[in-house]
């Protein structure tokens, strides 16, 4: 199914629509503030599998990432130190993706990396879907390196190509081609490990 949704003002009906299929363990394609992601509820242990799976992804050796509306819950998912937490305030909501170590309240399923990623697009349709649904939201990106640009930019393209491995594509515009910039906040030492659209 593809949903019309606009950044602007998005609609909380066809929001409601979508957060139904993420509390039901659906896998959902949305658009952030980089490029069109996958995602599902991140604490339903069952839905972030199929995503691993339909990704190609083993959730032991990758780190996972995680969208949070903003940085008032983090604690619940991360540890974060305060000097992360001023960096992340004062680059979020923005395209970057901040590791840490995970806290006790994930699932098991990210504990075997005791790391995740971090994320606060400044994107209104995920942010209000996120802070409808009250659980983070899974996210991996739906750009493989091989890939025919617009079938990654394209909400159309990205539904005729994805109809049938996910149960809703939301359209919001064209999406972007630049992934995230990847920060490890894992030690005091931050370090870059990709550079992507965000300036730090």
């Amino acid at each position: 199914m593809l949903v019309r949704i606009y950044p602007e003002n998005p609609n909380q009906k066809e929001i409601d629509k979508v957060v139904k299929v993420l509390q039901d363990g659906g896998l959902v394609v949305y658009p952030t503030d980089t490029v069109y992601a996958i995602g599902c509820d991140a604490l339903n242990v069952r839905a972030v599998e199929k995503i691993c799976q339909m990704k190609g992804v083993n959730p032991q050796k990758s780190n996972l990432s995680i969208i949070c509306y903003d940085l008032s819950n983090l604690s619940e998912y991360a540890k974060v130190s305060n000097a992360a937490f001023k960096l992340m305030k004062k680059h979020l909501p923005g395209p970057f993706t901040f590791i840490l170590p995970t806290s006790s309240e994930l699932p098991k399923i990210y504990k075997n990396r005791k790391e995740v990623g971090i994320r606060v697009p400044d994107n209104n349709i995920t942010r209000t879907l996120v802070q409808s649904l009250g659980n983070p939201i899974l996210t991996m990106s739906i750009r493989d390196k091989d890939e025919v640009i617009e079938y990654t930019t394209d909400p159309e393209l990205i539904h005729e190509k994805y109809e049938h491995q996910v149960d809703i594509v939301i359209d919001g515009g064209f999406g972007g081609l630049e992934a995230s910039t990847v920060i490890d906040c894992t030690t005091d030492n931050f370090e870059i490990v990709r550079q992507g659209k965000g300036e730090l």
